[in-house]
């Protein structure tokens, strides 16, 4: 197991789901985690099982596609830890519709909570990073920004950007001991598709050379990978977590 003891690491969206087992993760592998969430209803509680785990952190309430907000965060967490070494870029939402269908509103939304967030957080860690000439910075991308998918342009268009960006920084950071990559999940078993028909997971299940949905715990192993010593010579890179979903 990759040993992350006394790093400090950024989780957003961290009150459930992918980033939520990310969070923990980090922490059983020794990070300070600070976990985040837009309402603060989720991240407190996810901190509370990273101190019950023996960890330590801080659980931030911030609207992570705010400059203003995203600069107090990370302000909080250098003044109280003196630094940042992981950046997890996983907050997102979708508004799913084809796109004859589609608000204008809902593709300004997906892209300002999926890439623009990431872009400011990543923007706001690097002053700390390149002091300290080190940094792992993850974004969490999907294979919807591989691959496509219909009803979701919005979506797949703003994890598409991520993978752009993830490129792009990783060359302009590279030579300041930073890495930047993108984790890219296929279908994983959340809350989110838990109300999904049976025969819409019979179908998608099909589609998988593996034959499951992936767990959480498939996606956070790979996001504790990149975010170790382990992964020092990766950078720009895309890591797929889907079975096999999609090959490129």
């Amino acid at each position: 197991m990759a040993d992350l003891t006394d790093r400090v690491a950024i989780v957003t969206g961290s009150g459930q789901g992918i980033g939520r087992e990310v969070a923990l993760e980090l922490a059983r592998r020794g990070a300070i985690v600070v976990t985040n969430d837009l309402s603060g209803c989720c991240a407190p509680d996810t901190l509370e099982e990273i101190r019950a785990l023996g960890g330590d952190g801080l659980a931030i309430t911030a609207d992570v596609s705010d400059a203003a907000q995203v600069e107090a965060l990370v302000g909080q967490v250098v003044e109280r830890f003196g630094k940042v070494d992981i950046l997890v870029n996983n907050a997102g939402t979708t508004r799913d519709n084809l796109m004859v269908r589609m608000p204008e509103e809902e593709f300004d939304l997906i892209m300002r909570v999926n890439l623009k967030s990431a872009w400011l957080c990543s923007k706001a860690v690097l002053r700390s990073m390149m002091r300290k000439r080190y940094g792992r910075i993850i974004n969490m991308s999907s294979v919807s920004g591989i691959a496509g998918q219909a009803g979701q342009t919005n979506y797949s268009a703003s994890k598409a950007g991520l993978i752009g960006m993830t490129r792009a920084l990783a060359r302009e950071v590279a030579s300041r001991n930073i890495t930047v990559n993108a984790v890219a999940p296929g279908f994983i078993k959340t809350k989110l598709t838990e109300n999904l028909p049976q025969d819409v997971l019979d179908t998608l299940v099909a589609n998988i050379p593996m034959g499951r949905w992936g767990t959480v715990e498939d996606v956070s192993h790979a996001v504790a990978f990149l975010a170790s010593d382990g992964a020092s010579y990766i950078t720009g890179h895309v890591l797929a977590v889907d079975g096999g979903l999609v090959m490129y």
